[in-house]
Formats: C-alpha cells, structure tokens, sequence
C-alpha cells in the first residue's frame, strides 16, 4: 500500500497500488532438508526469540497505555498514537490548549535505564517527524510544542520528563 498526501486535504488517504509480484524462489526445493536445518537457529530458538518479542510488544503497549492515563488525567487530549512519519514514529501526541506535546514513551527496569536508552539521532529523528506531522496537519512550524520523555520501570510506575529533548548550552 502506498500513501499520497493531498496538500488540499488536511488526511493523508491510502492508495493501493497493482504491483507485480516477485517470481517464487525454487530454489528452497533444492536444498536437503538436513543442510537447512544446519543453516538457521532451531525452532525452539526461533520459538524463544518469538515469545520474547511478543512479550516485549506487550510490555511496551501496557507502558503506552499508562502514560496515555497520566496525560489524560492531566487533563491534555489525545491528538494521535503510534504516529507513523516517513523516518520515526511518534508514541503519542497530546493537546494542552494550543500547545502540542510529543510524548517519547520508554520502558525498562528502572527509570535510570530507559532514560538512558534514549540517544540523539532517535531524538533527531522524532524532531523531524514532528515537523513532518506539522506539515500533515493544518498547523504552522510556529505552533509551540513540547517534547516529553515519559519512562515506566518494571513495577508499571510512570514518570514523566518535560522537555527532555532541550539541549542543554
């Protein structure tokens, strides 16, 4: 699916395109089955390496759901989740009033550990997405902003970095 942004619409409207496929590769039949076993972890790798990733995606989702009550309680209104720019993706993007706050959310054992987990280029990539988001929207590059790092530990305690993207002069 490919998407085409409108200027003259403020959406963003998926196109489905009619590509080609790609030619089946016959060449697996060639290959005995013991010298693909050989090739590539074991199942019970694969089923290890699966459950892990599930249980990761699921930790991450519950940690989602709660910075999203911290900032409802706030009393700030979901403007969007899981915004998906060109190059990074955007967690959560709150209202207060005019202001836009774009949320980083980070999970990991301590707080310590999932602040730490946070390096420049993905802030660099989360500033363009923003500005990307800006452009999507009806809003101009002078509407302020904010963008917080929300972190919760392994107990589901949240806590909450304002402006965490400042560079510090």
């Amino acid at each position: 699916m490919t998407i085409r942004f409108d200027p003259t619409e403020a959406r963003v409207r998926p196109v489905q395109l009619d590509l080609p496929l790609p030619a089946p590769a016959l060449l697996c039949a060639s290959v005995p089955p013991q010298a693909a076993e050989e090739a590539g972890p074991s199942s019970s790798v694969r089923s290890a390496r699966r459950d892990r990733g599930r249980m990761s995606y699921l930790s991450g989702l519950a940690a989602e759901d709660t910075v999203e009550k911290a900032y409802l309680r706030k009393g700030m209104a979901l403007v969007a989740r899981r915004w998906r720019g060109t190059r990074a993706e955007i967690d959560m993007i709150f209202a207060d009033g005019a202001v836009l706050i774009f949320v980083e959310v980070k999970q990991s054992r301590s707080f310590d550990t999932a602040i730490r987990s946070l390096g420049r280029a993905q802030c660099d990539r989360i500033l363009e997405a923003a500005t990307e988001f800006l452009g999507r929207t009806n809003r101009s590059q002078l509407t302020e902003m904010r963008f917080d790092l929300a972190t919760v530990d392994r107990t589901g305690a949240c806590d909450i970095l304002e402006n965490a993207f400042a560079l510090d002069l």
